[in-house]
């Protein structure tokens, strides 16, 4: 278990530079998920070609795998469109919404009993991005944008963990990873069409900041993700992912000159996810040891 908690936070602490680095490169969101996923895949496809272990599967979960991999890539795009419309600040933190909608979904879709006291962290963490919110309203867009991509997290964080212990978490990536990359590939003219952009090619430095996106916050995350997974909760990992915005907001203001946007009410909200974390923590450490 403790190895399941270090790979989840070395993950969560890696996907921390994804705001950041989304923020330097100049493509819009749509060609930059592009990027990401079009490169993520083939790394995968490369490391599965040397090992002798391309994927063989059944049809049934090439098809679960590829629709989980299309409900990555909505997010991705939705994240990194709250980054464009407000900032890497508002566009992280709203990823604390992710928990709320775990507790509620994954009792729904696995058919277990809610548990209202996990519910009520996810309530303090909504009321901490309810302080960011009022505190920028010209940040409105980005936040409900960003609050979309929450949920999106939580929706394929409980749909992985269900195949987790199924398949090899290289597998896994790569399937997700390819569908989610041939699915935007058909819908990138009718995105370009309602978001038009000139710029569809990187240049050197947009290439850079992609291969760091692509090799170590997506290959890399994505499988230690997954190996967490087998042992942790989808909530547990959504509810860790509330550290996600802290490291992210600490090197957005390190690398992009962000602080402006760092007044009491997104200081307050912040403070009240940082705790909901550690009473969670410390609810979970409680409970596993009555159980």
């Amino acid at each position: 278990m403790k190895g399941a908690y270090l790979r989840m936070h070395s993950a969560i602490l890696l996907w921390g530079f994804t705001g950041v680095l989304g923020k330097f490169i100049r493509l819009n969101e749509g060609m930059l998920v592009w990027y990401r996923m079009l490169i993520s895949a083939f790394v995968l496809f490369l490391v599965l070609l040397w090992r002798k272990s391309l994927p063989k599967l059944p049809s049934k979960k090439w098809i679960q795998l590829s629709a989980i991999g299309v409900v990555v890539m909505i997010h991705w795009v939705a994240f990194y469109g709250s980054i464009k419309l407000s900032s890497i600040s508002v566009a992280m933190i709203c990823l604390s919404s992710t928990a709320l909608f775990a507790s509620l979904l994954e009792p729904l879709m696995n058919r277990k009993k809610f548990d209202f006291t996990e519910i009520l962290f996810s309530i303090l963490a909504v009321v901490g991005i309810s302080f960011i919110y009022f505190s920028d309203v010209s940040a409105s867009t980005g936040i409900l944008v960003g609050i979309f991509s929450a949920m999106l997290s939580a929706v394929f964080n409980i749909l992985n963990q269900r195949i987790a212990s199924d398949h090899e978490p290289l597998t896994i990536s790569f399937i997700e990873l390819g569908a989610g990359w041939l699915a935007l590939t058909i819908l990138l003219p009718i995105y370009i069409h309602i978001q038009p952009t000139t710029y569809f090619l990187p240049d050197m430095k947009d290439w850079f900041y992609l291969m760091i996106l692509s090799i170590f916050c997506t290959v890399l995350t994505w499988i230690l993700s997954l190996q967490a997974l087998r042992k942790v909760s989808a909530y547990t990992m959504a509810l860790s992912m509330n550290l996600e915005p802290v490291y992210g907001i600490l090197l957005a203001i390190l690398f992009a000159n962000e602080g402006k946007v760092i007044n009491g009410g997104f200081l307050t909200g912040a403070a009240i996810i940082l705790t909901t974390v550690i009473l969670h923590t410390w609810h979970r450490y409680k409970r596993s040891k009555m159980a």
